[in-house]
């Protein structure tokens, strides 16, 4: 049997994913999709939808038991008291996948992410200085 092919775009990668997952991960994109910048954009990374702005935002995925969104450590850190209840890990958020979060929080997360990209300073990379003989 064949395999399907691997979703080029995140509205490609809910297509796919089967109920009840995909109606709750359709609230969470949408709840991203407004609170994101302007200059964000779309794609899918490592199989999974990512958001970026100034580098990578957050991803977010199915799983066979579960949803996950991946905000980073930081994010985490910052809104740890507001995911109690919620399984979490160093920079991921587990919930059911007929219960999305809400809104007001993955618009919080969002907003903390944006945050965390603003505060770090981008990297400037430099060519290597030639050896000396």
């Amino acid at each position: 049997m064949k395999k399907a092919a691997a979703a080029q775009t995140v509205d490609e990668y809910l297509a796919g994913v089967p109920e009840p997952a995909r109606g709750t991960l359709v609230e969470v994109c949408a709840a991203i999709r407004a609170a994101v910048p302007p200059g964000t954009t779309e794609g899918i990374s490592y199989r999974m939808p990512v958001f970026r702005y100034k580098g990578t935002l957050l991803w977010f995925a199915a799983f066979s038991h579960h949803c996950s969104l991946f905000p980073g450590a930081a994010v985490i850190a910052a809104c740890r008291n507001d995911l109690k209840g919620f399984r979490t890990s160093k920079g991921t958020i587990q919930f059911p996948m007929d219960k999305p979060l809400s809104a007001a929080l993955v618009k919080k997360l969002v907003k903390a992410a944006v945050a965390e990209k603003e505060r770090k300073k981008p990297r400037i990379r430099t060519a290597t200085s030639p050896r000396v003989a």
